[in-house]
């Protein structure tokens, strides 16, 4: 990852060392994964001493850590920025349009992949993000109000960074790069915002579904109540 390339926001790069051994870690994590990255490589990519990298994270795991945090903060604070325009529903798009984007998907796609331990609070923290842009959506008028927003909230972050995980058959099937040039996602973006514009099954086929489960989770329940009655 190039810590030359300025923000989305037009802002000078942090060059930094932590900055520039944090982005050498995303790069490096991203190509070949955690296990087979050492502290070694990401500091020949850094420009760094090894002994820098332990003084300034501690170890291997700290720094994936942090990767993982920047990562989400970067997402977070461009997608807040995107929910004010009616984008918000991806939490990985607002990531597309920044020059330093693709590393930090490809790292994002492999993060998911590896399932490290902090993996699921990154996807917690996506989650939570995404139920305040939607709510903000909502508020607004951008975004059609649902029965469970935290459901949807849930369903649409997970279909999102699952097409991440699978960006290389994306590609392969639709010839569009997920973690590449933005100007080049039409081949994804134009079928994937008319599913969620125009939807692709009538209203009523959705209530008899949501009937059905919820006449389903009160048969459940009448057998326990009985139990705890008697």
């Amino acid at each position: 990852m190039g810590s030359t390339v300025p923000s989305s926001r037009g802002e000078m790069p942090d060059l930094t060392a932590r900055a520039r051994i944090r982005d050498a870690a995303i790069a490096r994590f991203a190509a070949v994964g955690v296990a087979a990255t050492s502290i070694r490589a990401i500091a020949a990519e850094a420009g760094v001493s090894a002994g820098l990298v332990i003084h300034h994270f501690g170890s291997k795991d700290a720094l994936r850590v942090a990767c993982d945090q920047y990562v989400a903060a970067v997402i977070r604070d461009r997608k807040q920025r995107a929910a004010a325009t009616g984008a918000g529903l991806d939490p990985v798009a607002a990531l597309r349009d920044a020059g330093d984007g693709p590393p930090l998907l490809r790292y994002l796609a492999r993060t998911l992949v590896d399932g490290s331990p902090h993996v699921a609070e990154l996807v917690d923290e996506l989650v939570e993000d995404a139920v305040g842009y939607l709510e903000e959506g909502v508020a607004t008028g951008l975004i059609t109000p649902g029965d469970d927003p935290r459901g949807r909230a849930v369903v649409l972050t997970l279909w999102s960074l699952g097409s991440l995980v699978l960006h290389d058959h994306v590609n392969r099937i639709l010839g569009t790069d997920l973690t590449g040039d933005p100007a080049e996602l039409g081949g994804w973006a134009v079928p994937a915002t008319e599913i969620l514009a125009k939807g692709v099954l009538p209203v009523e086929l959705y209530e008899r579904v949501r009937d059905a489960f919820e006449i389903g989770m009160q048969g459940e329940a009448q057998p326990q109540q009985e139990v705890i009655e008697r």
